[in-house]
């Protein structure tokens, strides 16, 4: 009797170890799910667009005491005060010579309104964060006398269309292959407007570096790239150096056009979806 009731707790005592070993590794299994998980959607939201592109609004700009916000966007420009919000047809800005400014003058039958964009470093001075430019804006009644005036900082809004994966297509009019890139791929590159960022290949090495985004405006600035040598490297210094005389973007049937002021359609990317 007494070896059966041994035998019995030894059976028990196997099985519930088991059971146990059983738990730890599902929960081990689940840990590793939950964090591949959690990676992925950290770097799904890294790549989705910034949801303040949405709205259509390629500049904003805000202020405290007291609180106002603006937005222009490409049909109207929307000036939101604790009081009132007013809105106005669009215009083109005036452009400063020799800085980076540009002033919007509204002039309507009920308002009067000018807008000062700086590309000069603000700092909200609420919350602390740090903004690219200053915005100085000032309105009045048509007629009146009295002039109000609100300051604060303001960003441009990057294009959405750009926040994608591009393989070059031609450059300087021309095709481009991987045989003009010593059999190796055409260059290419990710663009995340959330950090205005990209990165990629650019024929023989790898490059990242920095957007600089205006309205109708696109830089591709601070590139670095890796030191590896290839047989032939003169399509790659081509290519960058495109890449960095671009000034202008088109974007069209799944296709970035990048131009300058002496020639269009410089470089010419394809989606990749």
């Amino acid at each position: 009797m007494k070896s059966s009731l041994i035998l019995s707790f030894a059976i028990l005592l196997f099985f519930g170890c088991v059971e146990k070993k059983k738990e730890e590794a599902s929960e081990e299994a689940s840990e590793e799910i939950t964090s591949d998980t959690i990676q992925t959607e950290e770097k799904k939201r890294e790549m989705e667009p910034i949801a303040m592109n949405i709205d259509g609004s390629y500049f904003k700009a805000t202020g405290t005491e007291p609180f106002w916000g603006l937005k222009i966007y490409d049909n109207r420009v929307v000036l939101q005060t604790m009081e009132d919000t007013i809105q106005t047809p669009p215009t083109n800005p005036i452009k400063a010579q020799d800085s980076n400014i540009s002033m919007y003058r509204i002039q309507t039958e009920a308002t009067l309104l000018d807008i000062i964009i700086a590309h000069k470093e603000c700092t909200n001075a609420m919350s602390g964060e740090v903004f690219p430019y200053t915005v100085t804006v000032s309105y009045k009644t048509t007629g009146g006398d009295e002039t109000t005036v609100y300051e604060g900082c303001g960003s441009y809004i990057t294009d959405y269309r750009l926040h994608d994966i591009w393989v070059l297509e031609e450059m300087k009019g021309s095709s481009v292959s991987k045989e003009d890139f010593n059999g190796k791929d055409v260059p290419n590159m990710e663009v995340n407007i959330n950090n205005n960022r990209f990165s990629g290949f650019s024929g023989c090495n790898r490059m990242t570096g920095s957007l600089f985004y205006e309205q109708d405006v696109l830089r591709f600035t601070q590139i670095a790239s890796t030191r590896m040598a290839c047989p032939s490297m003169d399509k790659e210094t081509e290519f960058l150096t495109a890449l960095q005389g671009s000034a202008t973007y088109n974007v069209e049937n799944n296709r970035l056009y990048l131009s300058n002021e002496s020639e269009e359609n410089l470089l010419v990317f394809k989606k990749i979806d």
